[in-house]
């Protein structure tokens, strides 16, 4: 059920948030490497991504210099990046919510407030087409900050597989929002 299309407006800009644990390594990285992505596709205007952690253990931090490491080598800035907690009101304000991994995805089910917010929760995974119909168990990303560079490559590998689905998603839920505006009986002022 594709629950992000059908509340979404072209009024405003489509709100995507990505999820880890403390905001300073996979889901800025997800984040970044996104609005590249609909940058690149001429929808950077239409498009707002950003992260948040689960927790606030690295609030005010910077991105992790490994995952700094990582998008600076494909041309990705990420010194602007300040680690924040998740606020309840995202659920409402955002379109689109990307768990990094298992634990974030169960999280944020948990809190979501009502059906349409728990509508909004996915895996990031879930949008790679090689982890088509697998169970949310498998689509987890593990946090890179115990490991070593190796970690942050994979973790960029795995968030880059999902990202033209993620922004096919985006583009499917855009041109509804459009369509359904454009046959929207046009309102008639009279000019006497």
């Amino acid at each position: 059920m594709n629950h992000a299309c059908c509340m979404y407006s072209t009024t405003s800009p489509y709100r995507i948030i990505t999820v880890c644990t403390g905001n300073i390594c996979r889901s800025p990285m997800a984040a970044l490497m996104l609005t590249e992505a609909f940058e690149a596709e001429g929808l950077g205007e239409l498009v707002i991504v950003d992260s948040a952690g689960t927790t606030g253990y690295e609030v005010g931090h910077p991105i992790d210099p490994r995952a700094a490491r990582v998008l600076t080598a494909q041309h990705i800035a990420s010194e602007d990046h300040v680690a924040r907690k998740w606020r309840r009101e995202w659920f409402s304000e955002r379109h689109l919510i990307l768990a990094l991994d298992v634990d974030h995805f169960g999280w944020l089910q948990e809190g979501a407030p009502d059906p349409e917010s728990l509508g909004k929760v996915r895996m990031l995974r879930s949008f790679d087409p090689h982890m088509a119909g697998r169970s949310s168990l498998d689509l987890g990303i593990e946090d890179p900050w115990y490991g070593g560079h190796t970690d942050f490559d994979n973790t960029w590998t795995l968030v880059k597989a999902s990202i033209p689905g993620i922004v096919q998603y985006v583009k499917t839920a855009i041109a509804a929002a459009d369509d359904a505006q454009a046959h929207e009986p046009q309102q008639v002022t009279s000019m006497s």
